[in-house]
């Protein structure tokens, strides 16, 4: 529910009904389309590149808004047609303040088209125009108040700071070539209309700050020509109750025209029977006798008083006739003025009401332009927001990873230490260690090649010699064979206890050197961990002899087998990393 606070509605009311607030807002108006006017007219102007001529529709209308700039604000003069506003009256001051002006002045008096004050103060505003010191004669005319107080209203235009204003906008124009043919211009019939569609703008250039400024610009334009349409209905109002008067006055008149010519025809009438009455008189005088002439005398001279009184009522009524007849044809030029005046009034309402539907239009779009912009701020917003989150979320993942990084570097870091420390322990015993291992290999490949020729000798002697001491030979050949396994497993022994002792050192877990996979052995095609197929990317712990995958064994480690880190698999790693860890220094 909304609750209005009827003060503060009382007096906004008073604000607007104030005729001051008016009039003020009215002088902003009139500066703003001022501003818009000599803007445009200069960029256009030096856009254009030449001389501008009286058809030059920007040039008309900066015409049209200083006639309304001079216009505000006029005291009006009462005449027998009504009241007349004309700004001639304080353009013809400026020679007065300038000698220069007067050459103006006295051209616009010579011209012979202009009849009206209207006219004049529109050549007069064109041939200083032309002369580029139109800035310099209002600024003259403004400095003088005290003279223009006799013209305008205290809350004009030009009797406040706007006037000034104006007039210094004007400097902009002496660097516009003007050049205008005016004897056959009609300066006394043009209409004074602004037209508003030369200053509306696009809104689809309008961007942050201008999108704002030209919004505010077209608000000010729309209430400028509303009031400019209630003003024209007031006018045309006060018009329309005139031409009622004026009708309501020639009705009287005709009706007391007509009595006059009644009252003439009355006394002609009269006058005939007068002199019909005297020229009897007279013949009757001279057939009868003469009658007393003193008598006669005084007939005859009250005859010829009356007869004077007539004729000087009959010239009373003529000249009274006369007035009646150029009043009526006074009033009927005022009625075609008016008339006149009122149809200009109402295009300059048809052509103000069809500016007014496109502003609104225009608003519309714009209300429109502004809802779809304030949907995609909050659409920006939320996406911003959404991303502020997700850089929220990254910076916290960032962190994290920089502390499992501070961590990893931390125990690579021990596990280099531990390295170096392990090499500086164990280097001579691994190196002595691997040099046993490999003389032990070689030692029973040396004898597995003996074993193996024996067998083919032997076989070759059993070929050769079929049938003969099948049970005989059979036992030194068993005894040969169980003496070659006998000393397999001797020279097996010393290698399998050095291995026994180096993983006893090692502290790792047993592989069996039969469990190793013997280089003429193909490896399995399976990690031994994720069963999976690695037979692409298979990989042999160095420490187990193990097949893994890639993700089975990242990791590298020096072994005891050689001092360069190794791959190992991921169960080595930990185990191998836990008994460095816990090893002496």
């Amino acid at each position: 529910m909304i609750v209005v606070n009827p003060h503060i509605a009382i007096i906004q009311y008073a604000a607007f009904s104030d005729p001051n607030y008016l009039m003020a807002n009215e002088r902003m108006n009139l500066m703003n389309m001022a501003k818009l006017s000599i803007k445009g007219l200069i960029e256009s102007a030096l856009n254009l590149g030449r001389t501008l001529d009286s058809d030059y529709a920007p040039l008309q209308q900066f015409f049209v808004v200083m006639e309304h700039c001079l216009k505000h604000g006029l005291k009006a003069k009462k005449t027998f047609l009504g009241q007349n506003k004309s700004f001639w009256g304080p353009l013809e001051l400026v020679e007065k303040l300038v000698p220069e002006a007067a050459e103006i002045t006295a051209s616009v008096k010579d011209l012979p088209g202009l009849k009206t004050p209207v006219g004049r103060g529109r050549a007069w505003l064109r041939l200083a125009l032309m002369q580029k010191k139109l800035s310099e004669y209002m600024k003259a005319l403004i400095n003088k108040k005290e003279l223009l107080s006799e013209f305008y209203e205290p809350n004009a235009l030009m009797m406040e700071e706007e006037g000034a204003i104006i007039a210094g906008l004007l400097v902009g124009l002496n660097v516009i070539d003007a050049n205008f043919c005016m004897k056959g211009e009609d300066l006394d019939s043009q209409v004074g209309v602004i037209d508003f569609s030369m200053y509306l703008k696009d809104g689809n250039s309008s961007k942050g700050s201008e999108g704002d400024g030209q919004i505010t610009a077209i608000l000010d334009q729309k209430n400028y020509v509303e009031e400019l349409n209630r003003h024209l209905n007031a006018t045309v109002n006060n018009l329309q109750a005139k031409v009622d008067a004026l009708e309501k006055s020639n009705t009287k008149l005709t009706e007391e025209l007509a009595v006059a010519n009644n009252r003439i025809i009355t006394l002609q009438e009269e006058m005939e029977r007068v002199k019909e009455e005297s020229s009897y008189i007279l013949e009757s005088n001279r057939k009868g006798p003469k009658p007393d002439r003193t008598s006669e005398g005084q007939a005859l001279s009250e005859a010829r008083k009356h007869l004077k009184e007539e004729t000087q009522l009959r010239l009373d009524v003529e000249k009274e006739l006369e007035i009646q007849i150029s009043m009526r044809q006074e009033m009927e030029l005022a009625m075609k003025m008016l008339e006149k005046d009122v149809c200009e009034k109402q295009d300059a309402l048809v052509s103000l009401r069809q500016q007014l539907d496109d502003l609104r239009a225009l608003k519309h779009e714009l209300a429109f332009k502004l809802q779809s912009s304030d949907l995609g701020v909050k659409q920006k917003s939320e996406l911003n927001s959404r991303l502020e989150e997700k850089t929220n979320q990254m910076a916290a993942t960032i962190k994290q990873l920089e502390q499992r990084l501070r961590q990893a570097e931390r125990g690579r870091q021990s596990a280099e230490l531990d390295n170096r420390l392990f090499k500086q322990d164990f280097g001579d015993k691994i190196n002595s260690l691997q040099l046993e291992v490999e003389a032990l290999t070689r030692q029973r490949n040396h004898l597995e090649l003996e074993l193996k020729q024996e067998r083919e000798r032997r076989l070759q002697n059993s070929r050769s010699i079929p049938g003969k001491g099948s049970q005989k030979p059979e036992e030194p050949k068993m005894d040969g064979k169980h003496k070659i396994q006998e000393e397999n497993v001797k020279l097996n022994k010393p290698l399998e206890e050095s291995h026994r002792c180096l993983l006893i050192k090692l502290q790792s877990h047993p592989v069996d050197q039969q469990d190793q996979p013997l280089p003429s052995e193909k490896p399995p095609k399976y990690c031994q961990l994720c069963q999976e197929d690695c037979s692409l990317t298979k990989n042999v712990c160095r420490n187990c002899r193990g097949t893994f995958c890639n993700i089975c064994s990242t990791n590298e480690l020096p072994l005891p087998s050689s001092i360069k880190p190794e791959r190992v698999c991921n169960p080595c790693h930990e185990h191998l990393m836990k008994q460095y860890s816990t090893s002496p220094s």
